[in-house]
């Protein structure tokens, strides 16, 4: 009954030790929690279907297509998996390790006398054997604690890449979307500018108009048709960024899910965006909770360090079989072993304390970049919204300049026709819608761009009311 009395007493002893842990328990930075960051990453509803508010099936078809191809997105994925399996094996080494062996041995033993014969022996052993480093001051746990802080981080990370590559896909079908419309407007433009032409030619057979007339008005006919193959390049520029996002050929997209939709205009919210006073946004943001479960880890990494300040204990056993060739293998060739090794970095302690000094500034580095993310963000959302509602303004007076425009130019071609206006008046009036128009279509990939802008900012989290 002692054995097993004295052994229960060292399971105690032993489970009380290691139930310390050196080093600092990870708390939520202080200096931070004047700022809303009061929860842990949460992944916002609406974060992987924010685009459908837009309803446009070509812009759902393209983004469903890059969260399946993209390899960027496989890529972090596949860091979720490794970083995990990282955080398996630093946290089952808190377990003792075991290994079933079985093995033969032959030896010689030489004799004193020389006309003895040397002796030759040979054994079996067949038995498990099991180590167990003792985690006495917790480096093993801190160690854990680590590895499973950078596993959450990498799963964080891929969160946010669908983000990020959901907002490129987006913002690169706003380019060509934009591109498309600028070069529809320049193909009105064009239209328009011929109608003119053609009056003016008119005139002139009639001896009312003059050369020069005609001239100044195909020179403006000519600079808006030299601006298509700009134009045509931000189509071809629009649709390579798309195809490298969708792991598609150059102009596969293009001749397939692009041709397809309305090009008159970019997708538009049906309704107003909505935020939600006293909601916790930066708690979608991923860059904020990664450099968190950043500094979580590094916190861990102190404790790693701080444990070489104290001894390792280790055990080592074996529980098993030993025989000679020709004995049987029974209860009387039963063997087992118990080896506990104690082992301390005392002769290395300048080393341990400089692990230490790095683990901490490693910390604090790890903090500072932490409240920088905070910050940002949060001047990241506020800048979203407002850049987006300037754009919207300026797009709303541009549409109010354009109808001017438009209403001047047929004022303009009435009176010139009629022989009671000015041909400058006309040149100038097509000059300024041409101006307005091209500007608007500008103005409306600039808002949709910004707009995007502000779903990725929020992390996905804002909705439309």
């Amino acid at each position: 009954m002692r054995a097993p009395l004295k052994a229960a007493v060292l399971a105690l002893i032993i489970g009380t030790l290691t139930a310390c842990a050196v080093g600092p328990d990870y708390k939520m930075p202080e200096q931070v929690k004047q700022v809303p960051f009061n929860s842990p990453y949460q992944q916002a509803g609406a974060a992987l279907n924010w685009w459908q508010a837009f309803n446009d099936p070509v812009l759902d078809q393209l983004i469903e297509k890059a969260l399946v191809e993209n390899r960027t997105i496989t890529q972090a994925r596949a860091n979720v998996d490794r970083a995990y399996a990282v955080f398996r094996d630093a946290d089952n080494n808190r377990l003792p390790n075991g290994t079933l062996d079985s093995g033969y041995q032959a030896y010689e033993n030489s004799t004193l006398d020389p006309s003895d014969d040397d002796i030759i022996s040979r054994g079996y052993q067949s038995g498990a054997s099991l180590t167990w480093d003792v985690d006495l001051f917790g480096k093993i746990r801190r160690a854990s604690e680590a590895a499973q802080a950078n596993a959450q981080q990498a799963d964080i990370l891929w969160h946010d890449a669908q983000l990020q590559i959901i907002s490129q896909v987006a913002a690169s079908y706003g380019d060509y979307r934009g591109a498309q419309l600028r070069l529809q407007v320049a193909q009105e433009n064009v239209n328009n500018l011929e109608q003119s032409r053609a009056i003016v030619l008119a005139r002139l057979n009639a001896g009312m108009a003059s050369e020069l007339e005609l001239a100044r008005m195909d020179a403006q006919l000519y600079e808006v048709k030299a601006s298509v193959p700009a134009y045509q390049s931000q189509l071809a520029t629009a649709d390579a960024a798309l195809s490298s996002l969708l792991a598609s050929t150059p102009g596969e997209l293009a001749d397939s899910v692009l041709s397809q939709g309305d090009v008159s205009n970019l997708p538009q919210l049906s309704k107003p965006v909505a935020i939600v006073k006293g909601e916790n946004y930066l708690r979608y943001r991923a860059d904020v909770a990664s450099s968190e479960r950043a500094l979580a880890a590094s916190t861990a990494q102190i404790g790693v360090a701080t444990a070489d300040l104290y001894p390792n204990l280790s055990i080592s056993g074996f529980l098993g079989f030993l025989s000679s060739p020709g004995f049987a293998v029974n209860s009387d060739s039963q063997s087992w072993s118990v080896a506990p090794t104690l082992s301390w970095q005392v002769a290395d302690w300048g080393s341990v304390r400089a692990r230490i000094n790095s683990a901490k500034a490693s910390s604090q580095m790890a903090l500072a970049d932490f409240e920088q993310s905070v910050f940002s963000a949060l001047n990241d959302m506020s800048l979203s919204l407002k850049s987006y509602n300037l754009s919207r303004q300026q797009e709303l007076t541009t549409e109010q300049q354009r109808a001017a425009s438009q209403k001047a130019v047929q004022i303009a071609r009435q009176r010139y026709n009629a022989g009671s206006g000015e041909f400058l008046d006309l040149l100038d009036a097509e000059r300024e819608l041409l101006r307005s128009r091209d500007q608007q279509a500008q103005l409306e990939k600039q808002t949709f761009t910004r707009l995007v802008n502000i779903y990725k900012a929020f992390g996905g989290g804002i909705s439309v009311l």
